[in-house]
């Protein structure tokens, strides 16, 4: 549509079809829009050239964000096992494993066992070392036989395992009121230790692994 200077709206490319005014050279603002079947009037069309909006583009502008999906890494659940309830180890000095190891130190006076009462699953045995570091959990400082990281004793609140830590003079396991034992446990590998079952390292020390007591777990 176009708009002649005497203000009428014409089809006309030349002159008014109204008035017969004529068109060439006349300018105006753009034609109204249309009313369409409903009686509302549509956008205007887009210019030529432009493009689409972003959100046109993705379709993704106006959807929610899922908290889970934003949040997954996509690595499996690891389930933290439960805590362990307390657990001892019994330390007593041995004459008959200080004869079996043919230790050429002086045997210790026996007397009671000494015990460790231990909450985590995990116990080192061995000696203490100030320049190196260590810190047994089982300290076996007066037996010179015992390495200074020599086992790993281990348990999951009801089995109990020793692993020997390629100690020099070996970790041995053997039955209460049975022979002592006279070969070692493999470097590394986890033994499970049967109800009486006691384990022996150094020149003279003798080691029980047992849950602990009601008094002893308060």
């Amino acid at each position: 549509m176009n708009r002649c200077p005497n203000g009428h709206w014409t089809s006309a490319a030349d002159h008014c079809d109204i008035c017969g005014a004529a068109l060439s050279g006349t300018t105006g603002p753009a034609a109204p829009p249309v009313p369409d079947a409903t009686g509302t009037t549509a956008d205007p069309a887009p210019p030529p050239g432009a493009g689409p909006t972003a959100a046109a583009v993705t379709g993704e502008a106006d959807l929610p964000v899922d908290a889970d999906e934003e949040d997954a890494s996509g690595l499996p659940d690891v389930p933290v096992p439960p805590p362990v309830g307390r657990w001892v180890v019994e330390l007593r000095i041995d004459p008959a494993w200080h004869t079996e190891s043919q230790s050429p130190d002086p045997l210790p006076s026996s007397g009671p066992p000494r015990t460790v009462v231990l909450t985590s699953r995990s116990a080192l045995v061995g000696r203490p070392s100030v320049s190196r570091n260590i810190h047994p959990d089982v300290d076996c400082a007066d037996d010179t036989g015992v390495s200074r990281r020599h086992a790993q004793l281990t348990t999951d609140g009801t089995r109990f395992w020793v692993e020997d830590l390629e100690s020099a003079n070996g970790t041995f396991v053997g039955g209460a009121g049975g022979a002592l034992p006279g070969t070692p446990l493999p470097v590394g590998v986890k033994h499970e230790l049967g109800p009486d079952d006691h384990v022996y390292v150094g020149a003279w020390t003798r080691l029980g692994v047992r849950a602990a007591t009601e008094d002893e777990q308060g």
